[in-house]
């Protein structure tokens, strides 16, 4: 297993550490995921997300290989900003989901930690025809994503950027405790906060650890591990690549039309996709709500409406937030509208749930 450049300070905060995406990572603290799911909600929350992967886009080309390559329109970003988007394989399989920077004289695309291998083959696969020079610079970068009302706060005890100048999908170049950084107005939480990328060894990154979380003590800041991010993710109705979406997902389905931009000209899949979105798909993605108690619907689990299979869960928890059970899943399309009446298979039974709008939370 891998290690980011926080290792052992996870390890001496008693953090649980599992593998995850080939590395190493903090699933939990002592306090537990509830806990560090609320502090992030009400207060502030670190995340190590480290295990990112960053790919630099330069030359000639780099904007029409993007607009290509990519579901969304590139055209539209100017320095400073920030796209979401996804890349499809020809079939129209979801490669990932990732973000696009826009650095004025090159892009950045921030991958998911687990599909670093797989995204480099497809971009440099798609990049042949282009005048682009890709870098893998994924293990120069140190991630940290500060999450929850008092992030600002905190931040910008440690920089002399505005940060409240800082809109949504937006990033800025600065030094935060004195470190160069790409501050970046992001995160996976839905909460207000921001997303620190910065180069450096441990010492470098311990710099940063340790002024944050001494800047933030009076704001109440604590460290939070990838168990509290998933379940916050939930709660906004994030899609988590290898559960909610993958190679065998389109993005029509899976609810990611708003970032399909036929428009812009062809990119890879667009034909078929186009074909999926005029003849609407036959599932789609839904978020489901259960009243029901002791009861966790986890990823796989088969969903019913009169005893027919109608979808399965691709995500699902209990919300700290609502106290009940909360999932995500593909049902077909006949079932997708609010207020649905399904069932949740789990050890034998059958679970009544309701499909919903996402997020569950606003």
């Amino acid at each position: 297993m891998k290690i980011t450049r926080f290792n052992e300070i996870h390890k001496a905060l008693g953090a649980k550490m599992v593998e995850f995406a080939g590395f190493e990572m903090p699933i939990q603290y002592p306090n537990g995921i509830i806990h560090e799911h609320h502090v992030v909600r009400e207060k502030v929350g670190v995340f190590d997300v480290s295990h990112m992967g960053e790919f630099e886009v330069r030359g000639a080309d780099s904007l029409k290989f993007l607009q290509y390559l990519t579901l969304n329109d590139v055209a539209k970003l100017n320095k400073g900003n920030i796209q979401y988007s996804a890349m499809c394989f020809e079939d129209g399989g979801i490669v990932d989901d990732f973000l696009v920077y826009n650095l004025g004289d090159y892009y950045m695309l921030i991958v998911n930690g687990a599909n670093i291998d797989k995204d480099w083959n497809w971009v440099n696969k798609v990049a042949k025809d282009f005048n682009v020079t890709l870098s893998n610079v994924s293990d120069d970068y140190n991630l940290l994503a500060v999450q929850g009302p008092n992030s600002l706060k905190v931040i910008q005890k440690l920089t002399s950027n505005k940060l409240d100048g800082i809109e949504y999908y937006n990033f800025e170049l600065g030094k935060v405790a004195d470190i160069d950084t790409i501050i970046s107005r992001t995160g996976y939480t839905g909460e207000l906060g921001f997303e620190l990328y910065f180069k450096g060894d441990e010492a470098v990154a311990k710099k940063m650890w340790d002024s944050l979380f001494e800047a933030g003590k009076e704001f109440g800041i604590e460290p939070t591990g990838l168990g509290a991010r998933d379940t916050l993710r939930m709660e906004k109705g994030y899609c988590l690549y290898g559960n909610d979406i993958d190679a065998t997902t389109n993005p029509i389905e899976a609810g990611l039309g708003w970032i399909t931009k036929f428009k812009k000209g062809p990119f890879v899949a667009s034909e078929l996709l186009a074909k999926v979105k005029e003849e609407g798909p036959s599932r789609k993605l839904v978020g489901i709500l259960s009243d029901a108690e002791k009861f966790i619907p986890r990823h796989g689990y088969k969903l019913f409406c009169n005893d027919k299979q109608i979808g399965f869960v691709t995500s699902g928890n209990i919300s700290p937030t609502l106290n009940k059970p909360i999932a995500i899943g593909y049902v077909a399309s006949e079932f997708k509208e609010p207020g649905s009446k399904i069932q949740i298979e789990a050890r034998g039974k059958l679970f009544p749930a309701t499909v919903t709008k996402m997020p569950f939370l606003a």
